[in-house]
């Protein structure tokens, strides 16, 4: 028998309805009338595009994929992190395409390739304002989009070209779907919400999913059209999200492996090896490279890290780990006020399906919740950055609250009070941990924050209680929203993005990892601004050894029938790569050490003419021994059969030695 659909009722504060008729008239004229969007949209614009060109090329890595996809369109559809299509980059490359597109029509530049992140940014706080507005009003919208935009991992991903932001936007706007689709129960915004987790799939994989058990919950939960018609549409849902989510992952995995690059983070060569181990359960349950291993390999600073606190692996898993000192400045400002106003709202809802918050509730406290045990949790490979996929969710509860506090009640006017004190508690934490910074804030947070929260406690007009919100809110946004502000200061480059100061950043380098920009190596091999990095001063970077010769390596090639040159990392590979005009791979994966290609198929390679040269000195790592080889041990079988060439030192011709390569592999039964 089919359940009897819930009873619905329209939840729209009273302060919107007067807009309804303009808004349906023209999505314009919505906008004028809501000033406090358009604030938030220029602010977020200001934030994200103000002196974007002094982050140069972002991270390297993914810098030098865009410029491969650019040139070539087998690099492009596949993923390729080098023209010639030698191997991938470790994620799907949606994020990918949609930079390289850009480039193919402005031209390779920085502006080019971290626009479209900037603007997915500015896409993401208008979403979110929406999203917010829709159950508790516009002050309560404007609060959300506010705390979004001035959280300072936000501001530095959205001014990065790593695919973070993309998969923010993506699980932005699912969730917005959803909660649209709990208002009329059509299908069609559950299909929709399941095409934005796919979306966000084929941009960072796995990590799409973790917003996917609070969409379902709050659709199952209310079921706007009887439980059987929910678990159908659940079901339609899931189906576009597979369709998408799958698409380019079934084109590879149906691609011969002689016709595509290998895909990095892999030692079989498998979309599903990728997609299940490197960025899926090893990031939840521990894999060679992640914190445990950065902390038995000896890193200075402990805990997982390096380079003074918990650095960028974020440190050892734990209730109190989205506070530490990595990961706390980032997004960790507010926790404790979201977590208390998503409790609050709980116990204000009892989540009676009668009531339009609760299924609001169950989507995106189920998101924020999901995420941030997930982070707690995650023993695999893990980075602070990854917090800009809690932050929008922070902000929507923290917006509910101020929603909450304005339209009064006995219960809402005690959880609210607690929840501000529950962003004192949190803020002095994040403030203890980061010594030096913003001193001032800490006590003038403790007192006025306090004040504020009894304020509203005994308010009694609505008034009273908007000016003690404000005053919470504004107290409470001064440390992070400096951070916001101070991120624009410093370049936001390198493998790991980070917001606030320059000092906030890991490894020594402003906001990133490996030191100023072209810290993957400049053109004779040397990398300035590596000192804070690790793996040596010379070489590819932060992730390579101490060769020198690529340039030399590259100049020999050129003059004596081209070919692709290979090397141990992809990061060693990223200077000449983003130089372009050069066929310069790395097939170890991003440090040399993710990815074991087979003897087998690096014959194939030779023999089909994909591969020629090899520099195989020197490609040691500076990372821990967790017992990765990635590409060591192939380059020195290569090195052996190979033909050295003695005026460029480690470089080695490989013409013509497919055979002596499968000998070996058969006599090494790999």
């Amino acid at each position: 028998m089919t359940t009897a659909a819930a009873p619905t009722r329209s939840f729209r504060p009273a302060e919107d309805d007067a807009l309804a008729p303009s808004a349906r008239r023209s999505r314009v004229a919505a906008l004028t009338a809501r000033p406090e969007l358009l604030a938030l949209l220029a602010l977020a614009a200001a934030l994200n595009l103000w002196s974007l060109g002094t982050n140069g090329m972002a991270n390297d890595y993914y810098s030098a994929a865009v410029r491969a996809m650019s040139e070539s369109w087998h690099a492009f559809l596949y993923g390729s992190f080098d023209a010639a299509g030698i191997m991938t980059v470790d994620k799907p490359p949606l994020a990918l395409w949609i930079q390289a597109l850009s480039v193919r029509v402005f031209g390779f530049s920085a502006w080019s390739m971290l626009v479209p992140q900037a603007l997915m940014g500015i896409a993401a706080v208008g979403l979110l304002y929406d999203l917010v507005r829709r159950r508790f009003g516009r002050a309560a919208a404007f609060t959300a989009g506010l705390v979004l935009a001035l959280t300072p991992i936000s501001v530095a991903i959205w001014r990065h070209n790593n695919p973070d932001a993309l998969l923010a936007l993506c699980s932005v706007a699912a969730v917005w779907a959803v909660v649209r689709g709990l208002e009329d129960g059509r299908t069609r915004w559950l299909v929709l919400a399941g095409v934005c987790v796919g979306l966000g799939f084929e941009a960072k994989m796995a990590a799409a999913l973790l917003v996917v058990p609070g969409l379902a919950a709050a659709w199952l939960w209310i079921a706007p059209r009887g439980r059987l018609a929910a678990v159908r549409q659940l079901f339609a849902g899931g189906a576009a999200l597979a369709v998408v989510g799958l698409a380019w992952p079934v084109l590879v995995w149906l691609t011969p492996a002689a016709d595509r690059p290998w895909v990095s983070g892999t030692n079989d060569n498998s979309i599903w090896s990728l997609i299940l181990g490197y960025n899926g359960l090893g990031r939840l349950f521990g894999q060679d490279g992640g914190p445990a291993g950065a902390q038995a390999g000896g890193f200075p600073g402990g805990g997982g890290g390096f380079g003074g606190g918990n650095g960028p692996f974020g440190g050892q898993p734990g209730v109190l780990r989205l506070l530490n000192e990595s990961l706390g400045g980032q997004a960790g400002w507010l926790l404790g006020f979201a977590l208390v106003a998503g409790l609050g709202l709980l116990a204000l809802t009892r989540l009676r399906r009668t009531d339009p918050r609760t299924g609001w509730l169950l989507a995106v406290g189920g998101a924020f919740a999901v995420i941030a045990v997930a982070f707690s949790k995650a023993e695999g490979i893990f980075h602070p950055y990854y917090t800009s996929l809690l932050a929008p969710f922070t902000a929507a509860l923290v917006g509910a609250a101020v929603g909450m506090a304005l339209r009064g009640g006995t219960l809402a006017r005690m959880v609210v009070p607690l929840a501000i004190a529950g962003g004192v508690v949190t803020e002095r934490m994040v403030l203890a941990d980061n010594p030096g910074q913003l001193d001032w804030v800490s006590g003038a947070v403790l007192v006025s924050g306090l004040a504020a929260a009894a304020g509203l406690a005994l308010a009694q007009t609505a008034r009273l209680r908007a000016l003690a919100v404000a005053a919470a809110m504004a107290i409470l946004l001064v440390a992070p929203g400096t951070w916001a502000v101070q991120t624009l200061g410093h370049p936001t480059n390198g493998t790991f993005p980070a917001g606030g100061p320059a000092t906030a950043g890991f490894g020594g380098g402003p906001g990133g990892f490996g030191g100023a920009p072209g810290g993957a190596g400049g053109a004779s091999g040397t990398a300035p601004g590596t000192a804070g990095g690790f793996g040596g001063g010379r070489g590819f970077g932060g992730f390579g050894g101490d060769t020198s010769s690529l340039a030399a390596a590259v100049a020999y090639a050129k003059a004596h029938g081209g070919g692709t040159i290979v090397i141990g990392s992809q990061t060693g590979a990223s200077a000449q790569v983003i130089a372009g005009g050069t066929d310069v791979a790395g097939i170890g994966g991003f440090s040399g050490r993710e990815s074991e290609v087979s003897l087998a198929w690096l014959a194939d390679a030779v023999e089909q003419g994909r591969i020629r040269w090899v520099i195989a000195e020197g490609q040691g790592v500076g990372l821990p021994q967790d017992g990765r080889v990635g590409a060591s041990q192939v380059l020195a079988v290569a090195a052996e059969v190979g033909k050295p060439v003695s005026s460029v030192s480690g470089l080695v011709d490989l013409q013509g030695t497919a055979t002596a390569l499968r000998a070996a592999a058969s006599a090494s039964f790999r």
